[in-house]
């Protein structure tokens, strides 16, 4: 590979100018999986169900919910890992259901994911050097000299020393040590988009706002986007600009992160403000709304209409018969629920 080639692969991708189309529009996404009913029969999970929303560059968009609802699975679907079921993900003006192929492999190098565990996403026998050059070597990056330096280069702007950890295995990296290789990895081939799936939750919390300050730091030094999944709202509310609510695999609320904490719309993206615990014994709180009790119901047999009616304090016999469509209560800011509590207050 020519030096001009391998330019190309050091120097870490930046939006491109004048384009006002967002860098990831998502359609109508829908992912199932075959699974058992209690009877035993055989039935379809489906774990994200028409679900829309976009990305733009330079943008972080979170995605929160509870366990089970759905959020893991919409972000491995953006990767095609599997891919979904129907839908349309247009990256960069193309769709990524409809590549197979080079075409494919070549355009997925702009989409990279970094998993929860970031011990068992490292291969415990590769050393740190081979687990970094991996992705350069699949997409045939330089000579090996060269993807050498592009490794070095990596660990240093993840804050890692190449002299000391080049040659570490992962048992041998405390946790932040093994994300930010993750990390590295992740940017070997020089992205527009990370996908961060509950990056940082296995993490404690010293190590965590290190994290978040280095993802911080490459979207403002490379215009990097992210995809960040995570049920801790109180740490979506540091990285986000815009936040997507999932519940048993929908979207039920959609908006930027100064409105939502304020004024959160729905039901059930109250109820997960309400839990986050106040760092201040005894002080008071705002009420967004009120608490919500038991199980999400099973994906096997979701409930008709509004799936969250069978928890929610407010829900109506119009809430059991017709499904809410999503619509738009203030600019950006989008609520799919018959009563929303925007309108309420």
């Amino acid at each position: 590979m020519t030096s001009a080639g391998l330019g190309a692969a050091q120097g870490l991708s930046a939006p491109r100018a004048g384009s006002s189309e967002p860098l990831l529009d998502v359609r109508h996404v829908v992912q199932e999986f075959a699974a058992r009913a209690p009877n035993g029969r055989p039935a379809v999970v489906r774990a994200v169900s028409d679900v829309s929303f976009t990305v733009n560059r330079g943008e972080t968009v979170a995605i929160v919910g509870e366990s089970g609802s759905g959020k893991s699975t919409l972000g491995r679907s953006l990767l095609l890992a599997p891919r979904p079921k129907s839908g349309e993900i247009i990256f960069d003006g193309g769709d990524l259901m409809k590549m197979k192929g080079r075409e494919l492999l070549g355009v997925r190098r702009n989409i990279q994911m970094i998993f929860q565990d970031p011990f068992t996403s490292l291969d415990p026998k590769w050393r740190v050097a081979h687990i970094i050059e991996e992705p350069l070597i699949v997409h045939r990056f330089g000579t090996k000299k060269e993807r050498a330096a592009r490794v070095d280069e990596l660990l240093r702007l993840v804050g890692l020393d190449p002299v000391i950890y080049t040659n570490r295995r992962p048992a041998q990296l405390s946790g932040g040590q093994s994300q930010r290789v993750a990390i590295a990895r992740a940017l070997a081939l020089s992205p527009s988009i990370i996908v961060c799936d509950e990056a940082v939750s296995s993490l404690d919390v010293l190590i965590q706002a290190q994290v978040l300050n280095l993802f911080e730091d490459l979207r403002e030094r490379f215009g990097l986007s992210y995809v960040f999944i995570a049920h801790d709202l109180s740490l979506v509310k540091q990285v986000s600009d815009k936040v997507l609510v999932m519940y048993m695999g929908k979207l039920c609320e959609i908006a930027p992160v100064s409105s939502l904490y304020v004024r959160p719309s729905h039901p059930y993206t109250a109820a997960l403000l309400e839990s986050i615990p106040s760092l201040v014994p005894g002080a008071d709180r705002q009420e967004l709304g009120e608490a919500i009790s038991g199980e999400p119901p099973s994906p096997v047999n979701p409930p008709s209409g509004c799936r969250f009616r069978t928890r929610c304090p407010y829900s109506q016999q119009v809430c059991a018969t017709e499904e809410p469509m999503m619509r738009e209560l203030a600019p950006g800011h989008f609520v799919a629920c018959h009563f929303p509590l925007r309108e309420a207050m």
